[in-house]
């Protein structure tokens, strides 16, 4: 994935929390409700509850109230300071170098797609801002660590990540990694914010299952980010010009290999003692999350996203 050299670049669309605090472990609550927990939430949570340990209770509803420990710092982590991103990512050029303007590229694209798309539909979208963070964080759905993952928060309609974990999904679940990935990962936390903003996640009930409100919620989200993939190269930023001007068959296999890493029963086998409990899917299979995405990316119709109306899910 490249972007265009010339395309100009919002870093307001982007909280960097970096310079102010966090901490390590589980420690706090996380009620995230809606979309669950962002793409890989489950992970901690299951091996966690199977193998002790535990995020309180966050998933998807309970109490937002912060539990000690964990999580010391994160107060001051509010102050945002977006002095060095607002210097060093200006353009596309810059998104071609550093990984931290490629996000914000990528995070620009997203919304443009989204603002375009949701408009001409008759709804107008709110743009949502993606906070970068260290160890640990506080947002309207509580107090979270990086363990949790990138997760999007309904609370207060914002994404929020360690950017530390996309080294996780190279060295811990054996993703082939690279930017499109990334964006495969933050264009599934949009589609969160997406739900929230029609109405979906207060709809669709809680729980777990194979086939159940959860699951049904990630997939979508899934497909929506391959729909924002499918237009990228062609959603003009403010500039009239597209941020991303190329995507390559790698870039998607990429993105598929990243899915495939973190499907409920990819997680079960690999990270949490090898048997698959399908009773406690909340994302969806590997292969399912595959589906979902090549539906969005092969059609470009977030219509197509209908994961609820599915009697088959992959």
């Amino acid at each position: 994935m490249r972007f265009d050299d010339d395309a100009g670049l919002d870093t307001s669309e982007v909280q960097d929390l970096r310079g102010g605090g966090g901490g390590g472990g589980i420690g706090g609550r996380v009620a995230l409700g809606g979309g669950g927990l962002g793409v890989v939430g489950l992970v901690i949570y299951f091996l966690f509850s199977q193998f002790g340990g535990g995020i309180g209770g966050g998933i998807g509803g309970g109490s937002n109230a912060a539990a000690p420990g964990g999580l010391s710092g994160v107060g001051s982590g509010r102050q945002v300071d977006n002095g060095s991103l607002s210097q060093e990512c200006r353009t596309g050029a810059d998104a071609n170098r550093k990984h931290d303007c490629a996000i914000v590229a990528t995070i620009n694209s997203i919304q443009d797609y989204w603002g375009g798309q949701l408009q001409r539909s008759g709804t107008t979208y709110r743009k949502a801002p993606t906070n970068f963070f260290n160890g640990g964080v506080r947002t309207g759905c509580g107090n979270a660590s990086s363990d949790v993952g990138p997760f999007y928060c309904p609370a207060d309609s914002e994404v929020y990540i360690d950017l530390a974990f996309f080294d996780e999904l190279r060295t811990r679940f054996g993703a082939e990694g690279g930017p499109f990935a990334e964006a495969y990962v933050l264009a599934h936390e949009y589609g969160h914010h997406v739900q929230n903003l029609l109405g979906t996640s207060s709809r669709v009930g809680k729980g777990s299952g194979a086939s159940s409100g959860s699951v049904r919620l990630e997939l979508q989200a899934d497909c929506y980010a391959g729909t924002w993939a499918n237009h990228a190269t062609t959603t003009p930023a403010e500039s009239g010009k597209p941020l991303i001007s190329d995507i390559t068959d790698d870039d998607v296999k990429r993105a598929l290999d990243t899915a495939s890493r973190i499907g409920d029963d990819y997680i079960q086998t690999k990270l949490g003692g090898g048997r698959v409990d399908r009773s406690k899917f909340t994302h969806g299979t590997s292969k399912q999350r595959e589906k979902w995405f090549t539906t969005g990316y092969s059609t470009g119709d977030p219509a197509r996203c209908d994961t609820f109306g599915a009697r088959d899910l992959g």
